[in-house]
């Protein structure tokens, strides 16, 4: 489950993970971001806190993460994790290869550092 908001303000997506990621959480995603995106271009970045990784409820859920990302990967500059889990450290490393965003991991708790890090 994800709850999000979107700083127009600084471009930039709010994202908790507050349980197993859901299909639907992708698609509610999309419908923020889509019109924002289409009208300005892209966000300067994403904030992911997750202090653990919960998975996915679904390989439904799983294939809905990956088309949101393949999706959208272009349209955002840069994603920050904020997260102590080992998956944060993976993500950093694994999905640079992936995405066209800069992905960089912040300790649990360090959300006003990683948005400032965004905002560079």
């Amino acid at each position: 489950m994800i709850d999000h908001t979107l700083d127009t303000t600084h471009s930039i997506l709010h994202v908790q993970v507050t349980g197993r990621l859901e299909q639907g959480d992708f698609a509610q995603l999309a419908k923020t971001v889509d019109p924002y995106i289409e009208q300005t271009g892209g966000l300067a970045g994403i904030v992911i806190e997750a202090p653990t990784f919960p998975g996915w409820e679904s390989l439904g859920a799983m294939a809905a993460h990956f088309r949101f990302v393949r999706d959208h990967h272009r349209d955002i500059k840069k994603i920050a994790v904020v997260t102590d889990s080992a998956m944060g450290t993976v993500a950093e490393r694994l999905a640079s290869h992936f995405v066209s965003a800069e992905i960089k991991r912040f300790p649990t708790g360090q959300v006003e550092p990683a948005e400032q890090w965004v905002m560079k």
